[in-house]
């Protein structure tokens, strides 16, 4: 199960990954807890005021066709985006956003999800977010708060019977370390690198970096992502500089997407190449009666 704040969100931290699982047999949902509704339209071509207008309609369009791409389910929760507030001159948040919802409630619909598809494995945002969204932090706080909740009987009784999910990770795929790798590589192409000005002003930071516990290799799956990428058209310019580096430079440079291990259940030792690792072996080998035991059913769930 993946937890994002908007749609694209799933398609721009973890897709190649996620396409990976799938094709391995994994059932993936990805739960979007707004309809991206206060988003801005970030490709020129789109930014049009019928686009604008119906952007809340254009955007569940989008998800459906990145849906389909990366073969996953997904399911809303329903929630208002809550807009990116002005840095210099921040507003409140609008009362009916997700990141003013009081988290017991904003939490609800999750631990209910949750315990309908009993996931092994759950991602999400650490607690900055990925980035300072209002709804991206309030994802983060709502995903811990429904891992916390969903194995209680006691909690939110009326969400079902208790599941509780062994694993949890954070995305951490836009970090300093890869993307020196793709402008170094870009550099060894003779290719101009989009990266240069970024990384003039972005000091290594080696706490962050050790907070990577996982590189899941999916460079194989790099041209789903970017075929799930390109279905949210009102967010991503295909000029832009996401797709200034060659498929083969990204491959090249960097073919793992990258995550921390926050919270497990399980013995797995890092650093680890797999978000199943620690569980697959070990449920298989408790059996069952039809003499497989669970692994299918554990290396099933994302």
């Amino acid at each position: 199960m993946h937890v994002h704040a908007h749609p694209d969100d799933e398609s721009s931290k973890g897709a190649a990954s996620t396409a990976r699982y799938v094709a391995e047999g994994v059932d993936v949902l990805v739960v979007t807890c707004t309809g991206g509704e206060r988003g801005s339209i970030l490709n020129p071509a789109m930014d049009r005021p019928e686009v604008l207008a119906n952007l809340a309609d254009i955007r569940r369009q989008e998800m459906d066709r990145a849906r389909e791409i990366l073969g996953i389910d997904q399911a809303w929760l329903g929630f208002v985006d809550s807009g990116f507030p002005d840095r210099d001159n921040p507003e409140p948040l609008p009362d009916d956003c997700f990141a003013a919802t009081p988290l017991e409630d904003a939490a609800a619909p999750l631990v209910k999800v949750m315990r309908e598809f009993k996931p092994h494995v759950v991602t999400t945002y650490d607690e900055n977010g990925g980035y300072p969204h209002p709804d991206h932090i309030m994802c983060h706080k709502v995903t811990i708060a429904a891992w916390e909740a969903a194995g209680d009987p006691d909690a939110y009784p009326e969400a079902g019977d208790p599941w509780q999910p062994l694993k949890l990770y954070y995305h951490h795929s836009f970090h300093r370390e890869r993307t020196k790798a793709l402008h170094d590589e870009m550099v060894r192409r003779g290719l101009e690198s989009p990266y240069a000005d970024r990384l003039k002003d972005w000091k290594p930071d080696p706490a962050h970096a050790a907070r990577v516990t996982t590189r899941v290799p999916c460079g194989d799956y790099f041209a789903v992502r970017d075929k799930a990428l390109l279905a949210h058209a009102t967010q991503i310019d295909p000029n832009g500089a996401w797709f200034a580096c060659p498929h083969e430079a990204h491959v090249a440079a960097w073919p793992t997407e990258d995550f921390e291990l926050a919270r497990s259940l399980v013995e797995s030792p890092v650093p680890e190449d797999d978000l199943f690792a620690g569980i697959r072996t070990p449920v298989a080998s408790t059996g069952g009666a039809d003499g497989r035991g669970a692994a299918e059913s554990c290396g099933a769930s994302d």
